[in-house]
């Protein structure tokens, strides 16, 4: 079984950067595509920025020109840097297969960002 532990966040004010990081364990573990996904107070889990195996990354709009995803093959980790972060941006980040390209694995604890002057 793969477990999922994000990690990194805390409370930043606006304009201020934060870099997550998603280590996988457990099982052997190599999803096609890997996804960085947020929920903001009282708002549905919604994916922000994915990036296949060979690389190729996707951001929503909301993110893109803010947010690099990469990713670490040798130490099976995923990353998200954040920068010129806003108050919208506020909630928990968590790691997972892309749901539109793979089946997922059980959802990890997450890691709380807040955005805040």
């Amino acid at each position: 079984q793969v477990q999922l532990v994000e990690s990194g966040g805390g409370l930043v004010r606006p304009e201020g950067s934060l870099s997550l990081s998603c280590d996988a364990s457990g099982s052997i573990f190599s999803p096609y595509a890997m996804a960085w996904y947020r929920q903001g107070p009282g708002k549905q889990r919604e994916l922000v920025a994915s990036i296949i195996y060979t690389g190729k990354t996707d951001y929503v709009d909301s993110v893109k020109g803010r947010f690099t995803i990469s990713k670490d093959n040798a130490k099976n980790t995923w990353y998200l840097q954040m920068n010129n972060l806003k108050p919208e941006d506020t909630g928990v980040y968590y790691c997972n297969q892309d749901h539109r390209v793979g089946t997922q694995v059980d959802w990890g604890q997450g890691t709380q960002v807040i955005v805040s002057s």
